[in-house]
């Protein structure tokens, strides 16, 4: 909680006219005119759970609770009108049993396939990992039948969903706060060392969630000894947690910074890995970067590519489908090889000598604002709203027309 909701939650809790209700496993987040629900599963999947259905056994324990949650709202005369869900976790699974008047949006988020997506990008898939992934969609795909209207922040998402069910889902960006991602003139950042880095300095940035090969952590690093001898006077910020994440861990036990850091030697002094940051101290430091690397195995795409572009960092990203969808080469931004670290490091050197960075960087700006803007993302989510709850309604309408 919030997630992808966090613009349209709290735009709804702006308005007296809606009433939202946020059920949610978080009990430290807290949205003004949103009422939030705490549940927490009552156990999750054991070792003795087959492997290949152990997401879906836990999408069904979450579901349960959340199904109790909504009894309990049905009983104190709560109907709502609309249902927003990430089927991901697999909440909510069961609200047609107990609001089969209520529209539900479905937020379709990724849809696992073998072919042209994040499997076997950045480790070969064996025979249990493609039929883990198939069952690994179970939950995905009763969610996406289930829904009234699907919801999908790029088209490239969209693609992975069955071709059956594509015609339900509607491509709508989440959103970017345009007044708050701004290019700033001047500025700086002081980092956790102490060291303070400013607007001018030659400044390489690079973004994560958390620090592992599915967001191109292992390719940026056997790239630094290259960049930082053809740059000396470049600093270097690494953002992101070092545990956790997407990828299996490395087998040795240790994270995947201390897996690079005994492969490879560089200057330390001008690497500066700073963990989470503030928001806001998030932002300062795009906004002071010159060239912002984002990596990625066909996936999800990162609020913070869009971030960096709206913050007129120059880009210099991989070459790959979620990417494309929202960068072209020369003109918003520079693409590069996910997982060849000496073109990565020769691309971030050509990007800092551009001559074209200003244009570039004003083109990446003015392109978030013309397609991804926060005002018109959720003036189309509120409409995909609207949209879901008439096509329940007339769903409604034709099961009384049959059953008389």
């Amino acid at each position: 909680m919030p997630g992808q909701f966090k613009h349209l939650a709290r735009a709804m809790g702006q308005d007296p006219e809606h009433e939202p209700v946020f059920v949610t496993r978080r009990a430290d987040v807290e949205i003004p005119g949103v009422r939030t629900i705490v549940y927490e599963p009552v156990r999750e999947a054991t070792a003795q759970t087959h492997f290949y259905v152990r997401t879906l056994e836990n999408a069904v324990l979450r579901a349960q609770q959340v199904t109790r949650i909504c009894q309990s709202l049905r009983r104190a005369g709560f109907i709502p009108d609309v249902a927003i869900v990430h089927p991901g976790w697999g909440e909510g699974l069961f609200l047609r049993e107990i609001f089969p008047e209520t529209a539900i949006l479905s937020y379709c988020e990724y849809y696992y396939r073998a072919e042209g997506g994040d499997i076997g990008v950045v480790r070969p898939a064996d025979l249990d990992d493609l039929c883990r992934l198939r069952t690994r969609n179970a939950h995905l795909l009763l969610a996406l039948e289930d829904c009234d209207l699907g919801w999908s922040p790029t088209q490239w998402q969209k693609s992975r969903h069955p071709a059956a069910l594509q015609d339900r889902i509607r491509v709508v960006p989440d959103g970017v706060d345009i007044a708050v991602c701004r290019p700033q003139s001047d500025g700086a950042v002081q980092l956790p060392g102490g060291r303070v880095i400013k607007q001018g300095q030659e400044v390489i940035t690079f973004a994560a969630r958390h620090l592992e090969p599915y967001r191109g952590f292992h390719t940026f690093m056997r790239a630094l000894p290259a960049l930082l001898q053809a740059r000396p006077n470049a600093q270097v910020v690494i953002v992101g947690a070092e545990t956790g994440g997407y990828d299996t861990p490395p087998a040795n036990g240790l994270t995947w910074r201390e897996t690079l850091e005994s492969e490879i030697s560089y200057d330390r002094d001008r690497v500066h890995f700073v963990g989470w940051l503030e928001y806001r101290a998030y932002l300062a430091l795009l906004q002071l970067s010159a060239v912002h690397v984002y990596l990625t195995v066909p996936f999800v795409l990162s609020w913070s590519f869009l971030e960096a572009m709206a913050c007129g960092a120059v880009l210099v990203a991989s070459d790959t489908p979620p990417v494309r969808e929202v960068l072209t080469h020369g003109r918003t931004g520079f693409m590069t090889k996910f997982a060849d670290p000496d073109r990565v490091a020769r691309d971030v050197v050509s990007a800092l000598e551009s001559p074209r960075r200003h244009e570039i960087s004003q083109a990446a700006r003015r392109l978030i604002v013309e397609r991804y803007n926060l005002a018109d993302a959720l003036s189309a989510q509120f409409a995909l709203l609207e949209e879901a709850i008439e096509r329940r309604r007339r769903v409604r309408e034709d099961d009384l027309a049959q059953a008389g």
